[in-house]
Parts: C-alpha cells; structure tokens; sequence
C-alpha cells in the first residue's frame, strides 16, 4: 500500500478537527430566517471553482456527489478520501447601514472505493442548510391615549441550526458509457428562530416568541451518465439527476415566554408532529465536454420544486429553486512531472433565483463568480501526482427584488484536499 501511514495520519487530523469545524456555522445571513436556511449545495473540490458544475462531471481522480452515476468511474486500485473547508467575508448593506461578518464552515468529508468490477462506492458527510442570523429594529408605538407617554418597542431577532446529511453511494456502470447511481443519506439536524421584544414602558413585561423544529428523515438522490466519444480526442457525457420529494418525520414547537418579576414564564406551547416539512422534488440535467484529457467544459440546469412542498404546515411559503452553472478546467500536460504542467486551472459562474419568499414575493437573486487552482502534492511520479490540494475564491451577490432585504456580499475561500493513494497493488517481492 503506496503511502498507506501517510494517508491514515491526515485522515485521523481530519476526523480530530471534526468536532470544531461543525460546531461553526457557515450562515451570517438575515435570510435564513426563512424556510431551511442557506442550502449547501453538494459541491466538492472539484465542482466549486467551476460554479457548481457537477451532474455530468466524471472522473476517477475525485469524488462528485453531485451525481452518483459518477462514482462508477473509479478505478479497481484506487481508495479516495476528500475533505473541504471555507473561510468567509459577508458584507451587508440596505443602502445606508453597512455591516460585516466573518466564519469559517466544514463543506464535506467523503471516502471512495470500488466494491467490484463497473461499481464504486462512496460514504461520506454533507451540509444540507445552514441557519445563521440576529438583527433588531426599533418602532415607536402610538400613544392609546393623548395623556400616555410614547413608548418604544426594540424587536430582536435570531436563528441558529442547520440540517445534514450522512450518505452511502453506489455508481455502476450499467453498459459500456451508460452508468446509474444512487445516495441513500440520512437527513438530521434542527433549527430554531426567536422574535423577542422589549418596551420602554417600564409597566411592560417582555415578550418572546420561539419557533423549533427537530428533523430526521430519509433522503434519496438518483443519477446517470451517458458517454461517448465524439472523435479521437473528445469526450462528450450527459447527465440527469433525480431528488425524491417526500414529507419529513419532524418535531417542531411554538413557544410563547412573557417576563414577569425577572422570572421567565411560558404563556402558550403547541407541538405538532405530523407533515410539518417536506423535502422538494429535485431535477437536474447537466453535460460536459472534455477534450484531451486537458479540457473540460460542462454546463448544468437544476430545479428544486420548494414551492410545491409545505413549511412549518403551510404551503406556498417558499418558492421553485432554478440554478444555472457554467464551468472550465484546464489541464495542461497530464503526463508531465513538471509541477506547473501539473495543475489544473478552473474557473465558472452561476445564476440563481432562490427559494426564500418574504410576504408572498421572491427575495432576492443570486449571482455567483469562481476561480480556483488544483496541484499534486507531489510530483515525482505519475502515480503520487493523483492525491491533490484544491483552492478556489469564490464572488457571490444577493441582490434584493423588494424593500427592506439586505444586499449581500460573499467572498469565500475554500480549501479541498484529495487523497487518492494506490492502496489495492498487490506487492511483489524479488
């Protein structure tokens, strides 16, 4: 086993920086006060610096869970582990005020193999929506009577939470060209929204309203790719990629406080289990071409059916996701030991109209901008050049539709570390 001790020590530093990574939250935006939160789209290494590109992306040197048809790829001596992180800027901004915001968040951990011949496997451990804001306001409130005195109401609002998501994953390559994949992933998490509110009236208790909800839950994913070869040199895949929609096993509250003589008491507490959330029927179709083992061009077209599914028990809450990628690599000698020759440049961008509604309207739209490297960690043999580091920066705007939504700015650094190491040779011995 080529590297084999190498490997298991960044493994074991990964899962031991786990717990911190995950207690950061990767959201600092006053829209996540709205349906599941930001939505971590699956996008590894590979995919980020190349706006989200991913359904008919197919490659045996890193992991795309974007479709699962596409672990069918790796090869029989391969064993593949993958582990991404983010730094992030915001700025926010209502045309007067400015503020800023910074975090860091874990994006994904996965590993790949193959079971046997035309199958691989992958297990690995996704974000699927980040809650992250707190904000107030302040409003005068008019006097009952022309004797009372004016009183001010300051309104705080907060979320914190998130939802993830464990999967298992099968590709396998039906016929030559032809693969179908599948990610079985256990949904789980929660998120909770508080709107509390203080008076300046000192006869006034404080008020608070806590919304909770706790979700575990089945998802399902399903994909495919098709390939074939336009001429000698050029690689033509196609791809499709299936969400199931489902209601979700959930447990969620509305809680009611009022303090009263500095001691918290509950005014009102209603629990409902049944058919609160649902997931969104998902579709996605998407192409690449790749020409000469050094081009790759791809484009894909996602839409999730949000509008069509229910939230907190009410439907017509949120609105249809459509996003549109388009994205580049360029590989300049596959073949060569020369580190330069060795990297891979990859740039894209995105359009996206969002799911989040404010007052029965669509919030906002979503552009977004990338760029990023990918090189070996080592290039003194073709077979160590496989096991790479990916960094990507990454512009994304939010641009309000209605009065009273925030502009957001993004800019995010991501980091994505590939370990693809020749674990199944068989070792001879003279």
């Amino acid at each position: 086993m080529i590297h084999f001790r190498k490997t298991l020590i960044a493994i074991l530093f990964t899962f031991l920086a786990l717990p911190y990574c995950w207690g950061q939250n990767g959201a600092n935006s006053p829209l996540t006060r709205y349906g599941f939160g930001q939505l971590s789209d699956q996008n590894f290494g590979g995919n980020k610096a190349m706006g989200g590109v991913g359904i008919g992306l197919r490659s045996g040197l890193q992991i795309n869970a974007i479709n699962p048809a596409s672990y069918s790829a790796v090869d029989s001596l391969s064993f593949l582990f993958d582990v991404g992180f983010t730094l992030q800027n915001a700025n926010f901004s209502d045309g007067r005020t400015k503020l800023n915001a910074k975090n860091s968040s874990f994006d994904y951990l996965a590993m790949q193999f193959r079971l046997f011949k035309g199958m691989g496997m992958t297990l690995g451990f996704l974000p699927y929506s980040n809650v992250g804001y707190s904000f107030s306001s302040t409003e005068d409130l008019d006097p009952i009577t022309p004797w009372d005195d004016p009183v001010t109401v300051n309104r705080t609002y907060s979320g914190t939470g998130g939802l993830h998501q464990a999967f298992i994953g099968v590709g396998y390559e039906l016929f030559r060209g032809f693969s179908v994949g599948t990610n079985a992933s256990y949904l789980f998490g929660n998120f909770t929204h508080k709107v509390s509110a203080s008076f300046s009236d000192a006869n006034s208790y404080p008020l608070a309203r806590i919304y909770f909800a706790e979700i575990s839950d089945i998802k399902l994913d399903f994909g495919a790719q098709y390939s074939l070869k336009t001429n000698k040199k050029g690689l033509l895949t196609l791809g499709a990629t299936y969400s199931l929609g489902k209601d979700l096993h959930a447990i969620n509250s509305y809680i009611s406080e009022q303090k009263l003589n500095g001691s918290t008491v509950i005014a009102d507490s209603v629990t409902t289990i049944n058919n609160a959330f649902q997931l969104p029927h998902s579709f996605g179709v998407g192409a690449t071409y790749e020409y000469d083992e050094r081009l790759i061009v791809g484009a894909d077209v996602l839409l999730q059916k949000f509008g069509d599914t229910r939230f907190f028990g009410r439907e017509g809450e949120l609105a249809d996701r459509l996003k549109y990628s388009l994205g580049v690599q360029y590989y300049p000698d596959p073949m060569s030991n020369s580190f330069f020759k060795q990297m891979k440049y990859r740039a894209g961008i995105y359009y996206s109209q969002p799911y989040v509604k404010i007052n029965g309207q669509e919030a906002a739209h979503e552009y977004g901008i990338g760029a990023g490297i990918a090189f070996p960690i080592s290039t003194w043999s073709w077979m160590t050049q496989r096991s790479i580091i990916s960094i990507s920066g990454e512009w994304v705007k939010i641009d309000p539709k209605i009065k009273g939504v925030l502009t957001e700015n993004y800019l995010r650094l991501s980091l994505g570390l590939t370990f693809n190491e020749r674990w199944f040779i068989k070792q001879k011995v003279r």
